[in-house]
């Protein structure tokens, strides 16, 4: 007997409303990033703009601490 709740770890292409739970999830992570301006979260996109360079690793890897924290994952072929 099983003990404890199942929970899936990954989103099922099924579900209706899947992009939208997934962008409210992003939104939610990096809400601070996002209100100043640092980050913009568009569904499983997430671009990073700084005027200058000084800064821009630190908040690529504060994006990544976060979704790491959060089981989420980056496939580095897709990242540019």
């Amino acid at each position: 007997m099983l003990e404890g709740t199942l929970e899936p770890t990954v989103m099922f292409f099924e579900l209706t409303n899947s992009l939208v739970i997934f962008q409210a999830i992003m939104s939610n992570l990096l809400r601070d990033m996002i209100e100043a301006k640092d980050v913009v979260a568009c569904i499983d996109d997430i671009m990073v703009g700084t005027e200058i360079e000084e800064g821009h690793d630190e908040i690529v890897e504060e994006v990544l601490r976060r979704m790491e924290e959060n089981d989420l994952f980056a496939k580095p072929e897709k990242c540019v």
